[in-house]
């Protein structure tokens, strides 16, 4: 029987993106699937323009922009309520296979078990070099990690289905049944460690998550952009305590991120010479550490957003 996938877009102010995105999309070979874009509260002529170039694409329109959570829980309660099978969460800066979406879902399909699936995630900029091969916890230390970030993919990871802690939500199939079993993304995140926080609760629940070697897509990310940006390091840093927190973690993760890693960081930064350049980072990490203690979460209010969020 063939499975019926919901794929939810995020669009904010960025149809340009989207556009090329539909356009991979509309490649794909896969039988029965809906495209759903969420318009998370743009201010262009970004809904507009979505749904005179691609008439089959059902845009809903959030009104505001509810970040990476809470504009793709509005698409993934869309799916629930549409009797999809399956959604499958994906950034709008992302090219595709023609046959993406068949082994993604194949790759659900082996086992009941298997709630969750990534592709292969490659740099758009550098075709052959990893973005993401799957995520991996470090309970100890409590920081999270891609799996062979930034390493030249040769097809190391052969062609099965294998498990990993978390995968990203660039790219992220889950099976309907799960969504109903374990809830959403949790909104208080906004963006960024939603996605590790799920596949958590996935796990805690039984179900497996897994990447599969044979689906693949790129993804049009800049690293050095994204490490220089005072908003990401804001929302990275604080939810980062927030992870700690949603998942229950033990004191050695909560001492290892709190003074291994960040008042480490916040010393280095504030001393060294090299690092002066940092002052606005600096000012956002101490920002994100005490909004973190006072249970503030949600948007980084009164700086720029991002690309969906």
């Amino acid at each position: 029987m063939t499975r019926h996938v919901c794929v939810i877009l995020l669009n904010w102010n960025d149809s340009h993106e989207t556009l090329a995105c539909l356009a991979s999309l509309r490649t794909v070979t896969y039988p029965s699937f809906q495209v759903v874009v969420v318009d998370n509260g743009s201010v262009d002529d970004s809904v507009a323009t979505i749904r005179a170039h691609y008439p089959e694409a059902t845009v809903l329109e959030a009104g505001s922009n509810l970040g990476f959570t809470g504009g793709n829980n509005l698409g993934l309660r869309w799916a629930l309520e549409h009797d999809a099978d399956y959604a499958l969460l994906l950034n709008n800066d992302t090219v595709l296979t023609p046959d993406f979406v068949t082994e993604i879902v194949a790759a659900a399909e082996t086992d009941p078990s298997v709630a969750i699936v990534s592709p292969i995630i490659l740099y758009d900029s550098a075709p052959d070099t990893l973005w993401s091969a799957g995520g991996s916890i470090d309970w100890r230390r409590g920081s999270a990690e891609m799996i062979g970030l930034n390493a030249p993919y040769t097809g190391q990871y052969g062609e099965a289905p294998y498990d990993v802690d978390f995968i990203t939500g660039c790219a992220f199939l889950i099976k309907a049944p799960v969504m109903r079993a374990i809830g959403l993304l949790d909104e208080r995140f906004f963006i960024y460690y939603e996605d590790t926080e799920w596949c958590v609760r996935a796990r805690r629940a039984g179900y497996r998550v897994v990447v599969t070697p044979r689906a693949r897509i790129w993804h049009k990310i800049s690293p050095v952009a994204r490490e220089a940006s005072p908003r990401v390091h804001y929302l990275m840093t604080r939810n980062r305590l927030l992870f700690l927190r949603a998942v229950g973690a033990g004191p050695t993760a909560w001492l290892h991120t709190l003074v291994g890693d960040y008042a480490r960081t916040l010393v280095s930064w504030s001393v060294r010479r090299c690092w002066r350049g940092k002052r606005l980072q600096r000012r956002a990490m101490i920002r994100a550490i005490l909004d973190a203690g006072q249970g503030r979460w949600g948007a980084y209010v009164g700086t720029a957003g991002g690309r969906t969020a």
